[in-house]
């Protein structure tokens, strides 16, 4: 090993020299470049010092050792990274050349089925056949479905039903058994989560997966077989039978309880054999199908409260792949009885769309994620590790799909109704769901409450996007929240003083967000909520307290087709510990139309929102519905409370009063965030006084010329439309506030609401004062008269906050008074020029 000398050396060494050490020499340096890769030039001088082999080397010369030890370091790290990454690009290269022979295959396949077709029309068209003659008997045989003999359910039966159900999944997965179409919004790629396909035209609804993991084919097939730990629907899986083979194989007997979505549709169940085994290449097969019309054998008779569900072969290939991981394909072909739902709850049965949001892709981003938490650090920056926080989020999930099934079996009984049956109330008095509460009062004295109560209740919701609504619910909370409620709910939990380590992300209206985990691929969050100042009891009333709720939030994404969005939460203690007492709450948005194609999801955001009224909105509004008229969805509302048993009946009441009145909120804020809202048939208007928005830009474009004597847009002579077009894509931040005692913000241009990050249904919660610091209000205050009376004036460049909190840097401000058409001061309008976040 060498190193260049700069200068000459005292040991005799010629610059542009190269200075060869001893082993002895490398081994000392090794030692202190593993206690510290870059000492100081004390630190080398006393290595120099304690080390005689190497009194006779500069101190320059070690420094220049020590920055190649850490450049080939970084050379090494960087290699080691690029042949993972060209690993990972071999093995799915590999798969998309196979992806690429299957399409081939089917190309070839449907070429020769249309060809078949038209000679079979030519052949029709020639000769004709006269039915006339045809007996009622034989013409009704060719309109009977053909009915299959019972299969046999003896050992060697179900192992022909292994086979079978091997070969057919193996068609699937790799073969053209099923025609196979891309699924809208998912590409390829190596970042990507693998290539996600649906079925088109085949009975059922059906998805298939392909991707890479970074887990070893055993490990994938140990965690694809406990289907609890992931799919967040399975309720149970009872392993009935086992059965081993001659090849080494196994049979298995299961028989699984999967959740309702929703309160207007019964929880499904099946009946199934599943087969584990190894093909010839190596590769680990786990295949599934129903059992159905068997003899000789077990069964499973129907079940009260659940519909059979069937389930077509399906399951997992799992192949080993070079330097390590696995390829794995997934196939998931069910048909989901839709007849057994109110039919406008059947598209959500009979979407693939929506089977491969649940369950395909949940498995493959299962399998990633921990691949990748396998691959870090174990311990996250709460001290948490993510097995920990993946069990907490799973017991939240579970914990409301319990509370919104309500099965008898769990202790859960319906009570009556006061006469509308809108809310459903049921009542668990079990000790097994009190004793995994714990539940104690915030005065630190043993709780007498001996029952948990649910309020249920679904609703239809037309033209607004789930991921919209559910980011308005989550960051809006004191919109349709009840802080009573919270007390309420929160009182059950013993909370005492509590520090949370983290950073604080956002404060909306009294709520921070604290962040605690993620996925990788960001599409679901679990946080910590804390409410600032709510009175727990009567003597909170002098210093209320905080409350805090752990918080699972998923299908925020407004691109995902078909993803269900959740916003789950449950009060927490001031210890929260992993096993901490949860008593979930909250809401699950399922899209009714995922198949279809939307519009941009970021039109709630458009000028054409709340504020816009008259037949120019009107338009607007049609253009921008067209798209969305058939969007549907159903939200799912869930609230759980402890309480007292002899206080049953004032609590129901409360509870079903509570869930009517968020039911109500939610209403508003739909109507609010849908472009429909503008129709003339009815809907929200403006406050009296507020114009339409192609009038207010208009004004406030004539107004900027009036008193600055320049042109705000580059082109002022163009249309209402397009001149509201170009001021809502003007760069700058434009943003109009009331003129009143305490100001606030009225309407914002694009720029404007994401400087704010905040909404316009939003929009006019936010003070004109509360945004500035204190330098930039007083700033503020000593311009304001003249911007009332000389009309215009210009501010210097400061600091602001936005809705979460965030500090916004800005060049100047610039403020004038909005004239309307009797010149008549109608608004202050600000624009804030080349702002950025700090």
């Amino acid at each position: 090993m060498s190193c260049k000398d700069g200068k000459g050396g005292n040991g005799g060494i010629d610059n542009g020299k190269y200075v060869r050490y001893t082993p002895e020499q490398v081994e000392a340096l090794e030692r202190l470049y593993h206690d510290c890769p870059k000492p100081s030039s004390i630190r080398r001088q006393q290595l120099i010092r304690e080390c005689p082999i190497l009194s006779h080397i500069e101190p320059k010369q070690i420094k220049v050792w020590f920055q190649n030890r850490r450049c080939r370091e970084k050379q090494r790290k960087e290699a080691s990274r690029l042949q993972a990454v060209n690993r990972k690009l071999t093995a799915m290269n590999k798969l998309l050349m196979e992806e690429n022979d299957r399409l081939q295959k089917q190309v070839s396949h449907l070429v020769y089925e249309n060809g078949y077709f038209r000679q079979h029309t030519q052949n029709t068209k020639l000769a004709t056949k006269d039915t006339s003659c045809d007996s009622a008997v034989t013409s009704g045989q060719r309109s009977l479905t053909a009915q299959h003999p019972p299969r046999d359910a003896s050992p060697a039966g179900l192992l022909s039903i292994a086979e079978e159900t091997l070969a057919e999944f193996l068609s699937k997965a790799t073969g053209t058994a099923v025609e196979w179409v891309q699924m809208p919004g998912m590409k390829p790629g190596p970042d990507s989560i693998g290539i996600v396909a649906i079925s088109h035209g085949c009975p059922g609804v059906a998805a298939r997966a392909c991707g890479l993991v970074g887990l070893e084919p055993t490990r994938v097939a140990e965690i694809l077989k406990d289907r609890p730990s992931w799919y967040r629907d399975c309720r149970a899986v009872d392993i009935l039978n086992v059965l081993p083979t001659a090849n080494g194989g196994t049979i298995e007997l299961l028989y699984m309880q999967l959740y309702a979505p929703t309160t207007l549709a019964p929880a499904r169940d099946l009946w199934l054999l599943r087969y584990t085994s190894v093909l010839e290449d190596g590769s680990l097969v786990i295949c599934e199908r129903s059992l159905k019309n068997t003899q000789n054998g077990p069964s499973m008779p129907p079940v009260q409260h659940f519909v059979r569900a069937e389930m077509l072969p399906s399951g997992y290939l799992i192949r080993p792949c070079e330097g390590g991981g696995s390829i794995i394909h997934i196939v998931d072909h069910m048909d989901l009885e839709p007849w057994s739902v109110p039919e406008v709850l059947r598209p959500l049965y009979e979407s693939s769309t929506m089977l491969a949001q649940k369950t395909t892709m949940v498995a493959l981003r299962h399998l990633r994620q921990i691949s990748h938490e396998v691959s870090q650090s174990n311990v996250t920056g709460w001290g948490r590790r993510p097995a920990a926080l993946r069990a907490l989020g799973q017991r939240l999930s579970r914990g409301f799909n319990e509370a919104l099934n309500g099965f008898s079996d769990e202790g859960w009984s319906m009570i009556g109704n006061d006469g509308v049956d809108d809310v459903t109330i049921l009542v668990n008095s079990s000790p097994d769901k009190l004793m995994g509460l714990n539940l104690s009062f915030s005065n630190g004295f043993p709780s007498v409450s001996n029952a948990v109560l649910c309020a249920k209740a679904s609703m239809l919701l037309q033209n607004v996007p789930p991921a919209i609504l559910l980011r308005f619910l989550r960051e809006h909370r004191s919109e349709w929240v009840d802080n009573n409620m919270d007390a309420y709910s929160a009182a059950a939990i013993k909370v005492g003083p509590c520090s949370f380590s983290g950073s604080r992300v956002g404060n909306y209206g009294g709520q921070v967000i604290l962040p605690l985990a993620h996925t990788i691929e960001h599409e679901e969050f679990l946080e910590v909520i804390k409410l600032e100042g709510i009175a727990h009891s009567p003597e909170d009333t002098i210093m209320p307290r905080d409350v805090f709720l752990l918080q699972l939030c998923s299908g925020m994404d407004e691109n995902a087709v078909g993803t269900c969005a959740e916003l789950i939460f449950a009060p927490i203690d001031a210890s929260f510990a992993d096993d901490a007492p949860l008593l979930p709450s909250g809401f699950r948005i399922i899209p009714l139309d995922s198949g279809k194609e939307v519009a941009n999801p970021n039109r709630t955001l458009d000028l054409a929102s709340a504020l816009d009224i008259g037949p120019a909105g009107n338009k607007s509004s049609n253009d921008s519905s067209g798209n969305s008229g058939c969007m549907r969805s159903v939200m799912t509302i869930a609230f759980e409370f402890a309480f007292e048993s002899h206080m049953q009946d004032h609590v129901a009441s409360m509870a079903r009063q509570y869930v009517r009145s968020i039911i109500s909120s939610v209403q508003r804020v739909a109507l609010a965030l849908s472009p429909s809202n503008l129709s003339s048939q009815g809907g929200l208007r403006s406050p009296r006084g507020t114009p339409e928005a192609q009038t207010l830009a208009r004004w406030i474009c004539n107004s900027y010329r009036c008193f600055l004597g320049a042109e705000l847009l580059k082109s002022n002579n163009e249309g209402n439309e397009s001149l509201l077009k170009s001021l809502w894509h003007h760069s700058d931040a434009i943003l109009c506030c009331t003129l009143k005692a305490t100001p606030v913000f009225t309407f914002a241009n694009q720029a404007g609401l994401d400087m704010l990050e905040t909404t316009l249904v939003a929009l006019q919660d936010i003070a004109l004062e509360k945004i500035f610091d204190d330098h930039g209000r007083k700033v503020l205050c000593s311009e304001f008269p003249q911007i009332i009376q000389q009309g215009f004036a210009c501010l210097q460049g400061g600091l602001c906050l936005s809705s979460m909190g965030r500090p916004i840097s800005y060049e100047r401000v610039v403020a004038w008074k909005v004239l309307n058409e009797e010149e008549n001061a109608h608004c202050i309008s600000f624009m804030f020029v080349n702002w950025s976040f700090v």
